[in-house]
């Protein structure tokens, strides 16, 4: 379960200063080995850490199919993956990315190539307006930590009618991985649904986003052009500033009923 703790504060309002409690979300680093090899260290609320290294790895291209996956053991705030196959090229790959923009909160790593290492989504997926923002509607809805705290993001998978999937952390990044791996480890087809997250769009969200298969992402945050630009190259669906009554289609809109 998500951890946050009370802590006492002062807070300066209309000219006052008050002794206020305030609920603070807590911050468990969760170290990931594969094949007893330590890969990253995440920054994280602390749950869901099975599905957070699975969607980690599989991510950064640790493995494609279920048939490589071996096993996950988490323990202590270590999660320790075996993995059946040969992992030093992507490790190097790793050590020669940039860390991202995570505000901190996670850590996610973006090399050049890997716009064309994406393959092109194809998913014939589509939403009406009407869809879209009760599918949002339902994401803002069920972020209670947010709520409370004000310290986390929410990112969510979901079809026109439901919502699948529902994950909230301190970094998008890891939110995004933790419904990636979920997905992964049920076999859940990702034809006909949209990942709807509370964050920006930026770059490498829409690679994480491309690599599961999901071929619209919507959030009620900005996208960067960077992220447009690649969004536009492999064929995801990118829309932006869904709030209240309106949001904002910036690639392929054909997705959008009309």
């Amino acid at each position: 379960m998500a951890r946050s703790n009370p802590m006492l504060i002062e807070r300066w309002k209309d000219g006052l200063f008050e002794s206020i409690e305030e609920e603070v979300v807590e911050e468990v680093p969760l170290t990931i080995y594969v094949n007893e090899r330590e890969v990253v260290t995440l920054l994280s609320l602390g749950e869901y850490m099975e599905e957070l290294a699975v969607g980690f790895l599989r991510s950064e291209g640790f493995f494609s199919s279920k048939d490589e996956l071996i096993g996950v053991e988490v323990k202590d705030g270590i999660a320790r993956v075996a993995i059946d196959r040969d992992t030093a090229l992507v490790e190097k790959l790793m050590e020669k990315r940039t860390v991202t923009t995570g505000c901190g909160k996670g850590t996610s790593f973006y090399h050049p190539l890997d716009g064309l290492r994406v393959k092109e989504v194809t998913a014939k997926v589509t939403f009406s307006p009407e869809g879209i923002l009760a599918r949002m509607a339902e994401l803002e809805g069920k972020s209670e930590l947010y709520k409370r705290t004000g310290g986390t993001h929410n990112c969510s998978l979901a079809t026109e009618e439901r919502t699948l999937i529902f994950r909230s952390d301190i970094g998008r990044h890891n939110a995004v991985d933790m419904l990636g791996g979920r997905a992964f480890m049920d076999g859940t087809a990702l034809d006909d649904v949209a990942l709807f997250t509370s964050g920006r769009v930026s770059s490498e969200i829409l690679l994480k986003c491309a690599k599961m298969g999901v071929a619209m992402l919507v959030s009620r945050s900005a996208p960067t052009s960077l992220a447009l630009k690649i969004a536009g190259e492999v064929g995801v669906t990118i829309v932006g500033y869904a709030r209240g009554r309106k949001f904002n289609i910036y690639t392929h809109a054909e997705r959008i009923a009309r």
